[in-house]
């Protein structure tokens, strides 16, 4: 599955992991995407990954 939001394209950034002694290592941050079904703006019902920001402002079907 591919970690990217269909509607505002938001995907995978990186970072560091910081430890107690502040050593640091690069890590990954993913976004929170879900298959979820919705109308687009056309009125065509859509199933597409969606983070959960977006989700709050579609309408969903």
């Amino acid at each position: 599955m591919s970690r990217v939001c269909s509607v505002c394209g938001k995907g995978q950034t990186s970072g560091n992991n910081v430890s107690h002694s502040k050593r640091r290592t690069r890590r990954t941050f993913k976004a929170n995407v879900q298959k979820i079904s919705y109308v687009d703006k056309s009125g065509k019902v859509v199933t597409d990954y969606v983070c959960t920001r977006c989700m709050k402002t579609i309408e969903r079907a």
